[in-house]
């Protein structure tokens, strides 16, 4: 028998249905708190679903994934795909329009506030002065060989990014082992599923954790070089 749509059973089963992608108790909590449901039973309404077999879920370590079940959506054929790939492109394709479109009136809009007046002239001035004044004294006492950060702020420094480099690591490999196991007999295109959830690796975002660890040992031997 399912669940009612009121109760959190059925609040819980609507939610991970309509997300249809991989869910923790923590996401799905998070993502209800307009219905004032507490952790615990959100908790126990995924493992009620589960147990009863309305949704899928799989353990990794003390962490549970719970997802959609796959079998209730309608499997598109390769006709219906090709057609929702030709209307996606068309939809891209009148996105990009609009989005130039919005960008020559950004343009436009941006140039119409670069003219400044005579009084917002004078203000940029004494403030571009007063920046030129403040770094020809931090100059002036790098030439005199004043230590600007102390050995105490550099340490700290250093220990925070090197915990925030760990936590990078530790996070990329858990996440490749989620993935991995995820998708491990999934009959879906890799890319395009990644795509589907919203997941973007470290190069889509322009950015490699090895540089960051390259940096930090570039920073080792330029302050055992001084």
């Amino acid at each position: 028998m399912a669940p009612k749509s009121d109760s959190t059973e059925g609040i819980v089963l609507n939610f991970v249905n309509e997300q249809n992608k991989p869910l923790n108790s923590q996401n799905v909590a998070d993502s209800l708190q307009k219905f004032n449901l507490k952790k615990g039973a959100i908790q126990k309404a995924l493992d009620n679903l589960a147990d009863s077999g309305k949704i899928s879920f799989k353990e990794y370590g003390k962490q549970k994934i719970y997802l959609a079940r796959q079998d209730q959506f309608d499997i598109p054929n390769s006709e219906e795909l090709n057609q929702m790939k030709e209307d996606n492109a068309n939809l891209q394709e009148e996105l990009n329009e609009q989005r130039k479109a919005i960008s020559e009136v950004e343009r436009e809009i941006k140039a119409l506030q670069s003219n400044l007046t005579l009084e917002e002239i004078h203000v940029r001035e004494a403030k571009i002065r007063k920046e030129v004044k403040d770094m020809e004294e931090k100059l002036t006492k790098l030439r005199e060989g004043v230590t600007l950060v102390s050995p105490e702020e550099r340490k700290a420094v250093e220990g925070m990014y090197l915990e925030t480099v760990n936590q990078w690591r530790r996070r990329k490999r858990m996440f490749k082992d989620v993935w991995d196991a995820i998708t491990e007999n999934s009959p879906k295109d890799l890319k395009e599923f990644k795509e589907e959830l919203g997941i973007e690796y470290d190069e889509d975002a322009g950015v490699s954790l090895q540089s960051f660890i390259d940096l930090r040992q570039q920073g080792k031997k330029r302050a055992r070089g001084l």
